[in-house]
């Protein structure tokens, strides 16, 4: 490697510097070294001073161009660059290293600054960003061989990761391991999110016990849970990271009694599993290939009646009263009545009474059943 990197530096002097750098760090690493060794090879290398900070884990290390340490100094500057401690990052530029400094919280490192700087101002040319991919390189595995791997915080909605934590086939030790590096603790309350259209995410459930609901025993949806930021979606109970597979299973459930929201298809755009009860033995009796039956066929007869049927049939079958489900639709009282004698014509049924009304439920419910399928089984 000595003798390459001297015939390469003959021809080109920056890929010769940085196959020496490349060399160095391998030694180091080879040699088991620790972390003083390799902060003070950067900063012999460089010709600056190199610092690394991981809060976390309690790691401050700072070494001098002349190899000496000395920890005591200022705060980091974000004019420095740097790399930070997560794997498959790269060196950051100057205007993106740090934000400016913006009071005494920001002094110092942010715990999630954990990273090598070279206290140097400006960007990094070749030479000393190799030098830095390559330090923190070997420092990642001595800090993962001597004091466990960070406690890094990956994205929340890491499609792995969820699709791990979610996946009821997967071994219970990989999915804990999963919801770990989702930065769940085990014992923390968290519920799965059925998006429609596809895709998962895995919502913490903060404050609150494992049925869902707030402390003081309300119906969570009059205690104001909203949407995930509007979008049409499922949402499963709350229960441990290690049982979010039930979770999973019982948000893309609830997520089949979903609308759009429309007055073509009216209907709530977020449903919480549990507060569906016995709907969910419909829901597992219905699909798309269930044969239609009179009472659905007698909606969908309504339906076609008028542009207002399908907004109206919801209203007066999900309202508290006659009145309420007019002030749903803005419209008059008696309004209401007329278009209640045109549907009710077409559903040869009465759905003034208790009766008449859990009959349209139920038509409408087994409507929005038949679009989709019964997720499978999971174990």
């Amino acid at each position: 490697m000595k003798e390459l990197a001297g015939r390469l530096a003959a021809l080109d002097p920056d890929a010769g510097a940085a196959l020496r750098v490349i060399a160095y760090f391998d030694r180091l690493t080879e040699d088991r070294a620790g972390l003083e060794a390799l902060v003070r090879g950067a900063a012999v290398l460089s010709g600056s001073p190199a610092r690394l900070v991981d809060e976390r884990r309690g790691v401050r290390v700072r070494v001098e161009p002349d190899g000496r340490r000395r920890d005591a100094a200022g705060p980091l500057d974000p004019a420095w660059p740097w790399v930070p401690l997560t794997p498959g990052t790269s060196v950051r530029t100057a205007s993106a290293a740090l934000p400016p400094p913006a009071g005494p919280d920001r002094a110092g490192p942010h715990p999630d600054d954990a990273g090598l700087w070279l206290e140097h101002p400006g960007p990094a040319d070749g030479v000393h960003a190799m030098i830095l991919e390559r330090a923190v390189a070997a420092v990642r595995v001595v800090l993962d061989r001597t004091r466990g791997r960070a406690p890094s915080v990956p994205p929340a909605d890491d499609p792995a990761l969820v699709e791990t934590v979610l996946d009821a086939s997967a071994p219970r030790a990989v999915r804990l391991h999963a919801a770990a590096r989702l930065g769940l603790g085990a014992e923390q309350r968290v519920r799965a999110v059925a998006l429609y259209g596809g895709g998962a995410e895995v919502e913490p459930v903060d404050g609150r016990p494992a049925d869902g609901r707030p402390a003081d025993g309300r119906p969570a949806e009059r205690a104001g849970r909203r949407a995930p930021d509007g979008r049409r979606a499922g949402i499963g109970p709350a229960v441990e990271p290690v049982r979010l597979p039930e979770s999973w299973a019982a948000a893309r459930t609830a997520l089949r009694f979903t609308a759009e929201g429309t007055t073509q298809d009216p209907g709530p755009r977020t449903v919480h599993a549990d507060e569906l009860g016995a709907l969910t033995l419909l829901a597992d009796a219905v699909g798309p290939d269930m044969p239609p039956i009179p009472d659905l066929l007698a909606v969908e007869r309504a339906v076609a009646e008028a542009p207002w049927a399908a907004a109206t049939l919801h209203a007066v079958a999900s309202s508290p009263s006659l009145r309420s489900a007019a002030a749903e639709l803005t419209v008059h009282h008696s309004t209401l009545q007329e278009r209640l004698g045109q549907l009710e014509h077409a559903l040869d049924w009465d759905v003034h009474s208790p009766h008449g009304r859990l009959r349209l439920q139920l038509a409408l419910a087994v409507r929005k059943l038949r679009r989709t399928a019964p997720p499978p089984a999971t174990g």
